[in-house]
């Protein structure tokens, strides 16, 4: 409240000029770590995430990686969770983070680079040498105007940047610019319309440079061929077989052969909150996933559908957040999930100060005309405890319970300010009662 009373007093410009400052200045302070190593920026609307993850774990087979990320952060082997509740830190505890990366001999760094931190100059004094676009649609429109123009063109900016930068230098080796993009996006020419030493695409259904060539779903993960050589991912869902081809592009071109490449892919088992699964003995599965737009809730839902038995029922728990984030997806979501899931439940997920049961029923109203039956296949519980153990209730052998919204995310911001939470061991805990009783 007094951030939001803050914004209303103080010019924009002030504002403007204190992040750009303040990021300009932790670089410096910090020793501009990111000039001395080899960094990839992410960007997109869905994907961000895994993307980093696939391309730490192919790089991290040749070479030490850093990594921040919405759900985690790696330095090496070293891991740990994303508590900062924003993809993109403080600028002072990224330029922290990455001076720790280089202190402990990562050549490389990956990072997820936002729109709104883009906006906020997160991304100032981050010297980026790859940037990979994954997609684009629409979100986080409030916060750009109600704009989709605008919000794409903040994303486009770290693209323009990214010649205007002086020529990177590390171990007297000149670091080229490279532009890798979905070219399957319909706005793929924009990202390449950008200036850079190196421009490369990749696809599973628009000719590229890297173009899938068949791909099949396994209980384990997806497998596809890329030119000459097959990979197999140990995370479910099809949609990651996109998420992972910049991974093979920037592995390869670092020198990594595929079989080394396909090494690493593998033993990433585990994104954190991105399609984990749970397993506590149950005998039906329960994933938790980040899905918290229409076009990542039709492919997680998608996924589900593919490996459920037959006659089996998929239940979703989501919610949408407050605080001004875009309301127009709470309806998609809605119909989505009334269209396509047996079971809804709709319950909290970060309203920060806005009217928890508005939230609720801008959801549970176009399940409802998708032909939900309230209390009957449709639920509306606000508390988010309370929503996965009804989930949970409702699933019998051979189930799938998704639990959507969160992922990863440590923490949550309710009307009466932040409290810790993490789905991930609220739902283990709620398994355990569950098989124990």
């Amino acid at each position: 409240m007094v951030k939001a009373l803050l914004k209303k007093i103080i010019p924009k410009q002030l504002f403007s000029a204190y992040y750009y400052g303040l990021a300009i200045g932790s670089a410096m302070y910090y020793g501009k770590p990111s000039e001395k190593m080899i960094v990839i920026g992410v960007t997109g609307t869905k994907g961000k995430t895994s993307t980093c993850n696939f391309i730490w774990a192919g790089l991290s087979e040749k070479y030490k990686v850093g990594m921040i990320t919405s759900a985690n952060i790696r330095i090496g082997d070293d891991e740990e969770l994303n508590a900062y509740h924003m993809t993109m830190p403080g600028r002072a505890t990224i330029q922290r983070l990455m001076k720790k990366m280089m202190d402990a001999g990562c050549q490389y760094c990956v990072i997820e680079t936002t729109s709104e931190g883009i906006k906020q100059f997160r991304h100032k004094g981050i010297a980026y040498d790859t940037l990979v676009f994954t997609n684009l649609t629409p979100e986080h429109l409030p916060s750009h105007g109600g704009s989709f123009e605008n919000y794409k063109q903040a994303k486009g900016t770290i693209f323009k940047e990214l010649s205007q930068r002086p020529k990177k230098v590390i171990d007297g080796k000149e670091i080229p610019t490279t532009v890798i993009v979905n070219a399957d996006s319909e706005h793929k020419d924009y990202f390449l319309s950008f200036p850079a030493d190196s421009k490369l695409t990749y696809s599973i259904v628009n000719p590229s440079d890297f173009q899938v060539k068949g791909s099949i779903h396994t209980p384990l993960g997806p497998q596809f061929t890329l030119g000459d050589a097959s990979y197999h991912l140990s995370i479910l869902g099809t949609f990651n077989i996109y998420n992972a081809l910049p991974a093979i592009i920037i592995a390869e071109k670092a020198g990594i052969i595929p079989a080394d490449i396909q090494a690493g892919l593998e033993r990433l088992t585990l994104i954190p909150g991105r399609m984990e699964q749970i397993k506590e003995g149950q005998n039906f599965s329960v994933i938790v996933d980040y899905a918290h737009e229409k076009e990542s809730m039709g492919a997680l839902l998608a996924t589900a559908k593919s490996m459920r038995p037959a006659g089996k029922k998929i239940i979703v728990v989501l919610g949408a957040e407050g605080g001004g984030r875009d309301k127009a997806k709470r309806p998609a979501m809605g119909q989505i999930v009334g269209k396509e899931a047996d079971y809804v439940v709709v319950s909290d997920v970060d309203p920060y100060e806005d009217d928890p049961k508005q939230i609720a029923e801008d959801i549970a109203v176009v399940a409802e005309k998708m032909g939900k039956v309230r209390e009957q296949n449709l639920f509306t519980i606000l508390d988010r405890k309370e929503g996965i153990a009804k989930a949970l209730s409702l699933a019998k052998t051979g189930d799938i319970v998704l639990i959507t919204g969160k992922g990863a995310e440590q923490s949550m911001y309710t009307n009466s300010g932040k409290i810790a939470w993490d789905d991930r061991t609220v739902v283990k805990e709620l398994l355990r009662n569950k098989i124990q009783n």
